[in-house]
């Protein structure tokens, strides 16, 4: 019943500005990504309301060769029916899903997929990946149009150095958005820059 997310959100999304280009103009979409390690599942990603570590994201892609010169798509996002990690209905929801996974592994006698990386903060979330798109492929069998009914999938995130000894928050936590329903994505927009000249309201 309060699954909805009833207000529009900021979305940033870091790439390479040819990239942003052509979508911001109209001439190409982002593309989903189907990696099996996606945090939140297979979608189109986006840091909400965030956009410097979207930049830093765009920043490392050219340090790995990927792009060639980083950038930041705005988009605004209505983020539907939300499969929101936020909310404990959907925290049981998924740990339930877990279990009928591992289930199905087991008959076939297989192990299943671990989250894995070389820091805590397990860059690599094969298990989350395989139990979200699993929860998708499981509701959409009683769906008529055969699709998940979840639009998105939303996760705070805790990754990154404590900020001072002992501290509960660390430097690069953040909320991720994945976008399923491309529909969602309202629009998409240059980001400004802030007037120093006027206060921000």
């Amino acid at each position: 019943m309060y699954s909805k997310i009833s207000e529009l959100v900021f979305g940033f999304h870091g790439c390479d500005e040819e990239v942003a280009r052509q979508v911001i103009n109209g001439d190409d979409e982002l593309r989903p990504s189907n990696n099996d390690y996606d945090w939140l599942g297979n979608g189109i990603y986006f840091w909400e309301q965030n956009y410097d570590r979207a930049y830093e994201w765009a920043i490392n892609l050219k340090r790995l060769g990927k792009i060639q010169t980083p950038s930041v798509i705005g988009a605004v996002i209505d983020l539907g029916t939300c499969l929101n990690m936020l909310d404990g209905k959907y925290i049981s929801l998924l740990t339930e899903e877990y279990l009928l996974l591992e289930s199905e592994y087991h008959l076939v006698n297989m192990d299943l997929p671990v989250n894995k990386g070389r820091t805590q903060d397990k860059l690599l979330r094969n298990l989350d990946c395989a139990v979200i798109e699993h929860l998708h492929a499981t509701l959409a069998e009683d769906s008529p149009i055969h699709k998940s009914p979840f639009d998105s999938a939303r996760g705070l995130f805790t990754e990154g150095d404590e900020i001072y000894p002992g501290a509960g928050f660390r430097t690069k936590n953040h909320i991720q958005i994945c976008v399923r329903n491309p529909n969602c994505i309202k629009a998409y927009f240059w980001p400004r820059v802030q007037d120093n000249d006027w206060p921000m309201p």
